[in-house]
């Protein structure tokens, strides 16, 4: 038996009394509160547990759990340096917690049984009897009108199989068939005969749960038939519910052929009362099978069949359910749902959205996902960058995610109110890149637009500009780029007047800088300008750990783009996809994962082994010999660089690949180490093996 002790009679500490009050193993030894008027305290004192106002006098060796309900910190670190160190102390944020999940949880039962009642209430009220069964035939419920029909009480009938009390009770048969039987006539043992419907209850995960009987007194059918009922009004009135519907609505008899229409049908189609009454069911279709026929022809209803209906071909989901009368089949209802006019709007979002998406920034750090050391030490540089307006160069694999970081840059800025423009310069050759980026006045070329065009510095003032793939511009368009970044300004292409600009540039690339500018590929004056805030994104095999959150996260994006509720993987599937080398990274992640939701049932929703499809086998790191270098050949710092290379890729294999543990042996900053793995192109897919 635990001893508790609750200091705090608020909504947190009531929650609780009323909790462990319910638990044997559990003993409520005093509440207190320096309010004497605390809801818990009266509730202590009905429940007989002891209260006070002074929590100190209470906490002694006796007390084997203190909770704190009170939300107040400085109480909180009292208490733990007041207690014994047995004692477990658990704090008021769970207190509120639980408090309001109770609130809840009473509110929801209240309603729930509000409900039930008003259901009793119904089903009590009508003129029909009802009685329903278990799946294993024992009664769960009776309404007043059955006890008056059967002439049995309430209290003989519930929890007793169905054919004790009515013996010839067709309801066990309905369970085993799981079929209904409709408007059949059964001899009681009071001799009234009574005209019966038993449907089996079937839930959604089509699992039989039990059964009902609807049934009335033939002589109550009479006596209401000699009654002057006007049921030519009840008709108007239904005729003028279906007129009114919004929904489309179709009725034909029971050979197939048009007996109503209602306007909103018509809208749908085209088709008018003459164009459908006394024609066939097939009339309205353009593309698909006449549902209506399938019902006629099954007696089984249909839900949620896709259809092209009416001259204009409109795409519509149809419902449709057999009319049946005497157990014969009198025709079917079909209610058509359109959904061109939701296709068009989505399709209209869509565009839409990507037309913002060429102005605005739409990640944030937050959609950056990952723990691992590496991941969180490039999210810190990029926090950093993000508060300064220093130029910021992006370094990593392709596919690591370095226009997630761009975006996230801009958002965390204090230009994320402006626009963010992103270029691929490795989109466009020399000349048309030019024009996009800095802009043309009339006349400059042949073609261009009158009165000339902006350029997409230009757009980006006040904001941001992306520059992926920065490493592909030709050496005239960087020269051009580093007298923007020397004299923030730019001259449109056949002008002469600077026009000055204020953006934010981020520049991103998976290449070898540092080697480019030795091929003579890349300005070294540009590379210094760039070079001053630069930030290595992990590759995915460098952050495997990160897989466990990221891989949720894409199920999670990848079900929002394919209309699928996958819930998770398993763990033989993720331990796989930990196992491969992902040369492709996030990208290729993104990918394998897409595919495997292609492939699975619409129904399935844990992505298992099976589902995942075939990987390179040769994308793994494999120990080998570094390739060594003759000792002959070169110069002394050709020798040194070697020997550099290849005592950094041992020391990285060492450490199975891991760049903070690699930097911390090497006795060297990280930052440095990416710029020596950056400079001898040491990657996890190019290394050789060691033995």
């Amino acid at each position: 038996m635990k001893r508790v002790l609750i200091i705090g009679a608020g909504k947190g500490g009531t929650a609780f009394i009323k909790i462990l009050s319910k638990i044997d193993r559990m003993q409520i030894v005093g509440v207190i509160d320096s309010n004497s008027q605390a809801i818990g305290l009266k509730l202590a004192n009905e429940y007989g547990i002891h209260t006070g106002a002074d929590w100190k006098k209470w906490v002694n060796d006796d007390i084997d759990i203190i909770i704190e309900a009170t939300g107040n910190e400085s109480v909180l670190e009292d208490i733990i340096e007041a207690r014994n160190r047995k004692t477990v102390v658990i704090p008021g944020s769970v207190a509120f917690i639980i408090a309001e999940l109770m609130e809840e949880k009473e509110s929801l039962l209240e309603r729930l049984k509000m409900e039930m009642d008003n259901q009793k209430l119904i089903l009590n009220n009508i003129r029909d009897g009802m009685i329903v069964v278990n799946g294993q035939g024992i009664v769960q419920f009776i309404n007043k009108s059955a006890e008056r029909i059967i002439e049995v009480a309430k209290q003989d009938f519930l929890n007793r199989p169905i054919q004790e009390v009515i013996e010839n009770s067709r309801l066990p048969f309905v369970i085993r068939s799981r079929r209904k039987e409709v408007n059949q006539e059964l001899i009681l043992e009071n001799n009234k005969k009574i005209i019966t419907t038993r449907i089996p209850i079937i839930n959604s995960e089509d699992e039989l749960v039990g059964a009902f009987a609807v049934f009335k007194d033939i002589t109550e059918v009479v006596n209401l038939a000699e009654e002057n009922t006007d049921l030519k009004e009840i008709k108007i009135m239904l005729e003028a519910i279906i007129q009114s519907s919004d929904e489309a609505i179709t009725v034909v008899d029971e050979n197939g052929n048009g007996l109503m229409i209602n306007p909103a049908y018509s809208r749908i189609t085209g088709l008018t009362k003459s164009d459908i009454i006394g024609k066939p069911a097939t009339v309205d279709i353009s593309e698909g099978e006449s549902m209506h026929m399938k019902v006629l022809h099954t007696r089984r209803p249909v839900r949620g069949v896709r259809m092209k209906v009416g001259s204009a071909k409109k795409d519509v989901l149809v419902n449709v359910a057999p009319v049946i009368v005497d157990g014969k089949i009198k025709g079917s209802v079909g209610v058509l749902h359109d959904v061109s006019e939701i296709k068009a709007l989505t399709s209209e979002l869509k565009r839409a959205r990507q037309i913002i998406r060429n102005l605005e920034a739409k990640y944030t750090f937050d959609d950056i996902i990952g723990s691992s050391p590496e991941l969180k030490l490039a999210l810190e540089q990029a926090k950093v960058g993000a508060k300064t307006p220093a130029i910021v160069l992006l370094r990593g694999e392709s596919g690591t995610g370095k226009e997630l970081f761009a975006h996230a840059i801009h958002n965390e800025s204090d230009r994320k109110h402006n626009k963010f423009i992103r270029v691929n310069c490795a989109a466009f050759e020399d000349s048309v890149l030019e024009s996009e980026l800095f802009g043309y006045v009339e006349g400059a070329f042949s073609g261009s637009k009158r009165g000339g065009k902006a350029g997409l510095f230009e757009e980006a003032n006040m904001g941001s500009i992306f520059l992926d793939e920065i490493s592909e511009l030709s050496l005239p368009m960087q020269a051009k780029l580093l007298r923007v970044l020397q004299d923030n300004e730019i001259v449109r292409v056949g002008g002469i007047e600077p026009i000055a600009i204020n953006v934010r540039i981020i520049t991103a690339t998976n290449a070898n800088l540092e080697k480019a500018i030795m091929k003579k590929t890349f300005r070294e004056d540009l590379y210094y300008r760039l070079n001053r805030l630069p930030i290595f994104i992990p590759s995915l095999h460098e952050r495997v750990e990160d897989l466990t959150e990221l891989i949720p996260h894409l199920i999670h994006k990848i079900n929002q783009d394919y209309g699928r509720n996958v819930r998770r993987i398993n763990l033989e599937a993720m331990d796989f996809l930990k196992s491969y080398n992902w040369p492709g990274n996030v990208r290729e992640l993104e990918n394998v994962l897409g595919r495997a939701l292609i492939y699975m049932d619409i129904n399935e929703e844990v992505i298992k082994l099976k589902h995942i499809p075939s990987l390179n086998p040769d994308n793994a790191i494999h120990s080998q010999d570094v390739e060594r270098f003759e000792t002959n050949n070169g110069t002394l710092q050709d020798a040194v660089e070697n020997f550099e290379e290849t005592y950094i890729k041992q020391v990285y294999h060492a450490n199975h690949y891991n760049k903070t543990k690699t930097a911390k042996e090497l006795n060297i900053s990280i930052r440095n180490l990416y710029y020596k793995m950056d400079k001898y192109r040491i990657e996890k897919t190019n290394m050789k093996d060691f033995t």
